[in-house]
């Protein structure tokens, strides 16, 4: 451990922490980090995400400069300011819904859906909500609530809550690979109840919960029925969302445009920035109901400007598919060299690789995929795993990351699976680190 760790350790609460290994970042630059010591790692968690255009992308830095120059008070809360409105003018225009939408600003994907359910249940008058085994809303007591991982099971939920199986063709709900079986749940508890749900909050990919892919239709279909019974369909893509899937918005992959949209991470570039987007009767629905004193904060927002406009400008959409794909080429190599890697899958720069010590059995391998991300940092790359069972290593790196990086972070996984796979790496190297 170096000393700005050791620091941390010392001064900063663990409340806060989910840590794999000793990291401790000076600095950054595109998509690699840079340790107190000098040593360079290939980022390619990203940040979680948050980091989209990478570390010092100088369009960002330009923004925040010339906003935190002259700043523009620091919020939406009693004054209009420009950055905000701009910004909230742009997600507007990107958004393909029925033109009568507003936009509500926060810090972080978990704040943007508490808003987001408070808002449904207030303007409808319903008090139920669907969501997801798996699913990860965030981490206040709000969003906790109608969250459905493991990691929350001991977080008081929402009264009425109902978690449907996420539709996983890798593990399918049983023994059905298209999700019917999951939506003819829904359509039965919808029928039993036709009054009672406000919202359905889905992710077009299930993050925290393995980076699982649904099959193809199945939330068009989910949509549909939620209508049926004047459900809001509420579509988190705090996480993969913005072009990481190869779209702007994650959902168009489905064919479907939900009610309500919420974004955040990637939205801010590595500052503290979300935002919900829906309809005014929702978002209207009361005046100083989910507010706080930094929302709409204009250096932020200029931030997510800055975002906005390089993803466009550089064609990064674009992009995400093509460095996907290539990541998705590359760790298929592997998984022919490598029989932990069970299930490969993912869109654009949102990858998931399930490792698991059964191929048959396909039992989940959480032991050797802490060790598997503990000695990728040791070999100089940053990734992370999720998944209920703790067995899913998450890539999603910055959308700016170089062809050259995507390969040099394959050479490093490749070794990394040898080392764990010939126990190079002991149990003891885990001791200070829990992850999920």
């Amino acid at each position: 451990m170096t000393a700005l760790y050791e620091r941390d350790k010392a001064t900063i609460a663990t409340l806060q922490k989910l840590r794999f290994f000793p990291l401790a970042v000076a600095g950054g630059r595109g998509a690699r980090v840079v340790e107190d010591d000098g040593r360079e790692l290939i980022d390619l968690s990203g940040a979680w995400g948050a980091a989209s255009l990478g570390y010092g992308h100088p369009a960002w830095v330009e923004a925040i400069s010339r906003a935190a120059a002259s700043p523009a008070g620091a919020s939406v809360l009693s004054a209009a300011n420009r950055p905000a409105t701009g910004l909230a003018e742009k997600l507007l225009a990107a958004f393909p819904g029925s033109g009568d939408n507003k936009v509500w600003f926060g810090h972080s994907g978990s704040d943007a859906n508490e808003a987001v359910f408070r808002a449904v249940t207030r303007a409808t008058g319903r008090t139920g909500v669907i969501a997801f085994v798996g699913a990860y809303h965030g981490c206040t007591v709000g969003s906790m609530a109608f969250s459905g991982h493991s990691v929350q099971a001991g977080a008081t939920k929402a009264e009425g809550l109902l978690l449907l199986p996420y539709p996983d063709p890798y593990r399918p709900y049983r023994d059905d690979p298209t999700g019917g079986a999951i939506l003819d749940e829904l359509r039965r508890r919808l029928e039993a109840a036709p009054d009672h749900f406000a919202a359905a909050f889905i992710e077009p990919i299930q993050s925290d919960g393995g980076l699982i892919v649904p099959p193809a239709g199945f939330f068009r279909a989910f949509a549909q029925i939620c209508r049926e019974f004047g459900v809001l369909v509420v579509c988190d893509e705090v996480k993969v969302g913005l072009g990481r899937s190869g779209r702007l918005h994650c959902f168009e992959h489905e064919d479907f445009t939900p009610d309500i949209l919420t974004i955040g991470k990637g939205l801010g570039g590595g500052l503290p920035l979300s935002a919900a987007i829906g309809p005014s009767r929702i978002l209207d629905c009361a005046s100083a109901f989910a507010m706080q004193t930094l929302h709409g904060n204009p250096i932020c927002a200029s931030a997510g400007l800055a975002v906005l406009e390089t993803i466009e400008r550089e064609e990064l959409i674009q992009a995400a598919e093509s460095k996907g794909q290539r990541l998705r080429d590359g760790l298929q190599k592997l998984a022919a060299r490598h029989s932990l890697i069970g299930d490969i899958r993912g869109r654009g720069l949102a990858c998931g690789v399930e490792l698991v010590t059964d191929s048959q059995c396909r039992s989940p391998a959480s032991r050797a995929t802490a060790k598997l991300v503990y000695r990728a940092y040791e070999l100089g790359l940053v990734l992370y795993y999720v998944g209920m069972n703790s067995n899913v290593l998450e890539m999603t790196p910055p959308l700016t990351i170089t062809d050259q990086d995507i390969d040099a972070a394959l050479d490093i996984l490749d070794e990394t699976f040898d080392d764990v796979i010939t126990g190079r790496v002991s149990d003891e190297s885990l001791a200070d680190f829990t992850g999920w």
